[in-house]
């Protein structure tokens, strides 16, 4: 959110990370030049930046016999959505890096677990994005997760989120779960001190429990219990692995990153 693959800092850590294991690297934008791309993280919506990401990559001959893949924050949803859409070609491994992979539940800087004005303006986001219109407009509603809405008509008919989550009853895509299950591994990275996704478990794949602002670890949360797109499958498989950094959002060393290509690509 807010960053682009034309910046200097991307083009630096795409390349670091091909140099250090001798790979093929590449940043994939949504956007042709430095604002649309940035823009694009805004004002194209997230099922439609899933589409376009595809294309891009499935128009590079080198990614054809598959990939790894690394995602920072935002961009995670961009792949987790690839892979449950596409998956054509295959991800091998996937590096989550303090990503929006399960939703958010509030905004920045503003935690609904711990304020109640936090909480009224997350109500008041819930409030406002489960329709047509803004879901399909704003990446950030579209993977905004209200734990108070999740029964409600707007929610069910219109969460961008809810879909890729096989959540809602008779939308079920059995394809999402089969894509999702064939990934080797899955690196969840959780920033400890994260003040820009709340809540931080959901790095880890956790969530609010439903109906309150009360954190849950992966494996209380109702779609790895029913096993809705796969993660219960994946994680009894040993393909779900979890790494921690002890700041902020996005703070973590270029050692920490190597680390990780090292330990599991």
């Amino acid at each position: 959110m807010g960053d682009s693959c034309f910046n200097g800092g991307m083009k630096q850590i795409t390349a670091d990370a091909g140099k250090h294991i001798g790979s093929y690297a590449v940043c994939v934008p949504t956007g042709d030049n430095w604002l649309s791309d940035t823009l694009n993280g805004f004002l194209m919506n997230m099922d439609k930046s899933v589409d376009v990401f595809a294309a891009k990559i499935q128009a590079d001959p080198k990614l054809k016999g598959g990939f790894n893949a690394i995602g920072f924050s935002q961009g995670n949803s961009l792949i987790r959505g690839y892979i449950h859409k596409y998956n054509n070609p295959p991800v091998m491994n996937v590096l989550h890096v303090h990503g929006t992979v399960s939703g958010v539940s509030g905004i920045p800087q503003c935690n609904p677990a711990g304020s109640g004005l936090c909480q009224g303006i997350a109500a008041l986001a819930g409030d406002l994005c489960y329709n047509s219109l803004v879901q399909g407009i704003l990446f950030q509603a579209d993977y905004f997760r209200d734990p108070n809405k999740i029964t409600s008509p707007g929610y069910e008919q219109h969460s961008q989120l809810a879909l890729w989550n096989n959540e809602i009853k008779g939308k079920e895509n059995a394809t999402y779960k089969e894509n999702f299950v064939s990934v080797n591994k899955y690196v969840m990275v959780k920033a400890m001190k994260d003040t820009m996704v709340f809540p931080n478990e959901g790095e880890h794949w956790g969530h609010f429990k439903d109906g309150t602002y009360d954190a849950i670890p992966m494996n209380q949360t109702k779609w790895y219990t029913e096993d809705t797109f796969g993660l219960k499958t994946a994680d009894e498989a040993k393909k779900i692995h979890f790494e921690t950094t002890p700041g902020n959002h996005l703070q973590f060393t270029e050692t920490e990153l190597f680390g990780w290509i090292d330990k599991y690509f």
